[in-house]
């Protein structure tokens, strides 16, 4: 799984490191830098499963890219971005990958590959210095050429396996069909999978009320939502519907009986999503997804990925909390970390909301990271909580909820 996220001269960031834990949460006022972090996962993840590297940033009629664009991409007074992550290994857990791509405007506004290596990294049986293994490099002497010379690990002396492959795609996604070493190949494999693994979740709870066509992967804005519920096998789909009823039914405006996801029409190709309510023990009635509200939908949308992206995915969601009642955020909590758990998924999330940091309680603090900007240069920067001198001291004024609302976080870390 991916355990940390290095980015240089990107957009905001003139240098940054995030370390990813089972739940990671990003805080810090409006424009300090933490959608930055999410489009460079999300511009992983893109380049990972053979996206070009300009299509990637700039969307294309299948995607819709990153925020800004290219022209956005790089941080202004530079002319290249540098993307760090390491990744544990799925397979032996004494074993890291580090996996590094730098990208430039290299003419006519087009972004492409200026180096990219991966590094396997090995722990000591006997506990000493880790040994490193580069499974490929680029060379940095053709910059002027089309392509990219990409130099693979033969066990034997010298640079390596040369092979030309193009720059306007990632090395690693191209790398995945060569004729490599076992070792090679399997750590480009497990790279590439890890980041494929990387699922942004941007729930929009209008494009969530319609009829959904049957699917096996949510979209990012879940507007099929319905649809995969709906094809879920019929163990699953029971498993999966009544964990979401039993956390549903723990809101406290509404008692909900049952959630679930049908076929509708005549082709029984469409989904509609459902549920049944009880107002104040009187009748039961059954509401479709666009009679629900938009925090409800929103709330589905989050446990719905939760419960089926592959195991040791990474969900990524923006303000996490938006459109919940303060009310809910304990619940969404409680739901994050059992699910997570069980599920084994891990989450990146942003917040401003303080009742869903003091419903993290002071034991998760050590998974908070601050986002602002420095004070002299303008730059994003990165911080985690626990590493903060006066930490002990700002506690003792109040909750990190009332921290960050009243901005003496904001302040402490700008000076």
């Amino acid at each position: 799984m991916i355990k940390e996220l290095h980015l240089k001269n990107w957009k905001s960031f003139t240098e940054g490191q995030l370390y990813i834990d089972p739940i990671t949460i990003l805080i810090g006022a409006n424009a300090s830098g933490k959608s930055n972090i999410l489009d460079a996962l999300l511009f992983l993840q893109k380049i990972a499963d053979g996206k070009q590297i300009s299509a990637a940033i700039d969307g294309d009629a299948d995607n819709k890219g990153i925020r800004g664009g290219h022209e956005w991409a790089i941080t202004h007074g530079f002319t290249e971005a540098d993307l760090t992550v390491v990744i544990q290994s799925d397979i032996d857990e004494d074993i890291d990958y580090r996996y590094n791509i730098i990208i430039g405007l290299m003419g006519e506004g087009k972004i492409e590959v200026k180096s990219e290596s991966l590094t396997r990294i090995a722990a000591s049986t006997k506990g000493g210095k880790k040994t490193e293994k580069k499974m490929f490099t680029t060379s940095g002497n053709d910059l002027n050429l089309p392509g990219i010379s990409a130099y693979f690990y033969t066990s034997t002396q010298g640079r390596g396996k040369r092979i030309d492959l193009r720059r306007t795609y990632s090395v690693l996604s191209q790398s995945r069909s060569l004729p490599l070493l076992k070792e090679v190949q399997q750590s480009i494999d497990e790279t590439a999978q890890q980041l494929s693994r990387i699922f942004v979740l941007d729930p929009i709870p209008s494009h969530m009320r319609g009829f959904a066509k049957f699917s096996d992967r949510l979209q990012p804005d879940a507007s099929n939502l319905a649809g995969v519920l709906a094809s879920l096998n019929n163990g699953s789909k029971q498993q999966t519907e009544n964990i979401l009823t039993e956390y549903l039914k723990k809101l406290p405006e509404i008692e909900i009986i049952n959630v679930w996801a049908e076929p509708v029409g005549l082709l029984k190709s469409d989904a509609m999503l459902y549920c049944k309510e009880n107002w104040f023990n009187r009748e039961v009635l059954t509401v479709d997804a666009r009679g629900m509200s938009d925090g409800t939908l929103r709330f589905l949308a989050i446990m719905t990925a939760m419960l089926t992206l592959p195991p040791k995915s990474l969900l990524v969601i923006e303000e996490i909390d938006s459109g919940f009642h303060p009310s809910r955020a304990k619940l969404l909590v409680q739901f994050l970390k059992e699910v997570g758990k069980s599920s084994n998924i891990d989450v990146l999330c942003t917040t401003h909301n303080p009742a869903f940091l003091d419903a993290l309680g002071n034991e998760m603090i050590v998974f908070i990271s601050a986002v602002y900007r420095h004070k002299e240069t303008g730059a994003s920067r990165i911080k985690l909580l626990e590493d903060l001198a006066q930490l002990p001291k700002l506690m003792a004024r109040g909750t990190m909820g009332k921290l960050t609302a009243s901005g003496i976080l904001e302040e402490v870390l700008s000076n």
